[in-house]
């Protein structure tokens, strides 16, 4: 119920429209099953007076019926489409902007993969399931309802036919419907794991095609998309047999309504025709014809419409686990917020860690950090390297509360990150990530994700302290050139550089660059840093490389090992003291075989 409950939220605007689209069925219904009612009535007038004037009357009449309930159902359609369009727009749109707040704890909780699957596929099976319960599903019973009156009042005898006919049919469908239950709750969970192969393939093409891995990856896919299709096939089998049973139960009827009408027999004493006059004997028979046409009708309609109603609830068994899965993002609440009391100004660049340790999963075991205890004052430049899985980007992620210290505190400006209005803080603490996107746009437009407001002298002025001015020039359009999605028509030093300056446009109090210069020569690396301490020497500069020769002039130069802070000092210090140090910098800067000693023989 508090699954209905989340989507109804969605509806909003179309509310109106998911109202009118179940009254319109309800004429629409309401006729056709007036109509089968009218024909007995008509057939009997008709067969008294054979009149041309008398067809075309009584013919018309049923022609306006039933174009009346065409232009019901026409309606009914029309709003239950846009009802049901309208109900997805607004559960994508409420998906989108929950999953624009989640924290990078979110994601992970989800997977990209999964949250596609579950903008996509899931919204599409609510969407088709909704308009079928504006439409089919109120169309349905109340057709079998009126049905079922109808043809009691025509002939209650035969009608209980239909009492013995639907128990066979609900009973068959209901089976069906716990059969297939199962199956589709199954197999939403392998349509993930098959956009995760998709995505993982793409993402990795270049990788793939170097190493001609083509026909593992098509295999790989080949699997998931089996097991994709191998349930759909099971389940649509199941539901196959729906059709035949109708069917069966359809003509089962028609065949005892011809059996039972005429030995019934309409006000023919019994069925008993001797003895009747020619006049008698045809009305009868009139009357007998008009009472098995508008049976045979009701029959039809009692049937189908269950059905119907059974295609609803297949249908709405796969749209309740895509449901579901829909409102565990919309009812996930991100795990970072702005406290009510929010800090609006951070005074500074000062950063401090207080016995900080972090895991990325609360029930995991292990630690990503641990103990870490560190103070970089505003405008000092810090040096991060470390082996890799060391924890040096966890460190960094804790400044702009990306994510959550697990124990211990976090401080920038003196106050705790936790007391910042998220985005203010964020404002203040421009990340250059390990991964560079650039966005689908101009060269202009990318920058300004910065600062929107940012002139072009501005622009001009950040891409040189980032040693992209030059190239940009070269390119024809200079910076109105297009980027493509994921900038793929640049290089990736030539990418690194826009994000950085990019990141610069924000004018930050902290400014950290993860490994975000590994893809250019070191004389533009040394630029960069020249230009960072010329033009920014208040901005606080974490920069972690795998060069030494990218934090060598760092103010301090931090170590990470393991998760934990190993040594802190200026690169002349650690290279006195730290073996990890010696062994990055000689192995980075050897020339002879006195070296190869040095680290062999350096201090512990």
């Amino acid at each position: 119920m508090n699954v209905v409950k989340e989507l109804m939220k969605s509806i909003r605007q179309f509310k109106g429209v998911s109202i009118l689209s179940p009254v319109f069925v309800t004429l629409e219904v309401a006729l056709e099953c007036v109509i089968p009612l009218y024909m007995i009535e008509m057939l009997e007038k008709i067969q008294s007076d054979t009149s041309i004037t008398n067809i075309l009357l009584y013919g018309g009449i049923l022609l306006a019926l039933a174009g009346v309930s065409l232009v019901f159902g026409v309606l009914a359609g029309r709003f239950a489409a846009t009802a049901s369009t309208g109900f997805a727009k607004n559960l994508r749109q409420d998906m989108y902007y929950r999953i624009q707040g989640f924290s990078f704890s979110n994601i992970d909780k989800f997977s990209a993969p999964s949250l596609v699957t579950r903008m996509t596929t899931d919204v599409s099976n609510v969407q088709l399931a909704y308009m079928m319960i504006v439409r089919v599903a109120v169309r349905s019973p109340i057709m079998l309802v009126f049905s079922l009156v109808m043809a009691f009042v025509i002939n209650y005898k035969v009608a209980l036919i239909f009492l013995a006919v639907i128990p066979v049919l609900g009973i068959g469908l209901f089976v069906m419907f716990r059969l297939v239950d199962p199956i589709f709750t199954r197999v939403f969970k392998k349509y993930d794991a098959m956009n995760e192969s998709i995505q993982e393939n793409i993402k990795g093409i270049r990788v793939v095609k170097s190493y001609v891995r083509d026909e593992y990856e098509e295999q790989k896919f080949k699997m998931t998309s089996d097991d994709v299709r191998n349930d759909f096939l099971k389940g649509e089998k199941i539901i196959a047999l729906a059709n035949p049973l109708m069917q069966f139960c359809v003509w089962f009827s028609i065949l005892m309504i011809c059996f039972l009408v005429p030995m019934i027999g309409v006000g023919t004493d019994g069925g008993k025709f001797a003895g009747m006059s020619p006049e008698r004997l045809n009305e009868a028979s009139a009357k007998i014809s008009a009472e098995m046409s508008s049976l045979i009708v009701y029959a039809t309609q009692i049937l189908s419409s269950l059905m119907m109603l059974s295609m609803v609830m297949i249908m709405i068994s796969m749209a309740n686990t895509s449901s579901k899965r829909i409102v565990e993002v919309l009812s996930e609440e991100s795990d970072l917020h702005s406290p009510e009391n929010a800090v609006f100004d951070v005074k500074n660049g000062d950063v401090r860690f207080e016995d900080v340790d972090f895991k990325y999963d609360v029930k995991a075991d292990r630690r990503a950090l641990k103990g870490v205890n560190l103070d970089v004052k505003s405008g000092e430049t810090v040096g991060i390297i470390g082996g890799t899985g060391s924890s040096k980007t966890s460190l960094v992620n804790l400044i702009p509360r990306l994510y959550d210290a697990t124990s211990g505190h976090v401080y920038v400006g003196g106050i705790n990150v936790k007391d910042y209005d998220l985005e203010t803080l964020r404002n203040q603490v421009a990340v250059v990530l390990q991964k560079n996107v650039l966005f689908s746009g101009t060269i202009k437009e990318n920058l300004r994700w910065g600062n929107s407001d940012a002139s072009d002298e501005e622009l001009e002025r950040v891409c040189k302290l980032a040693q992209a001015h030059d190239f940009i020039m070269g390119f024809p359009d200079k910076y109105d050139t297009y980027i493509e999605q994921g900038g793929t028509n640049v290089s990736g030093g030539q990418k690194q550089r826009l994000c950085i300056a990019r990141a610069l446009l924000k004018k930050p109090k902290i400014l950290i660059l993860d490994d975000s210069t590994s893809a250019v020569d070191t004389k533009t690396d040394a630029l960069i840093r020249k230009a960072f301490a010329e033009e920014i020497p208040n901005t606080t500069k974490f920069i972690i490389a795998q060069r030494v020769a990218s934090v060598q002039d760092a103010d301090k130069i931090i170590i990470m090992e393991g998760g934990s802070v190993a040594d802190i000092g200026t690169h002349d210090e650690l290279l006195a003291r730290n073996a990890i140090y010696q062994e990055v910098y000689y192995s980075q800067n050897k020339t002879n075989n006195d070296e190869e000693v040095k680290i062999n023989g350096s201090k512990n």
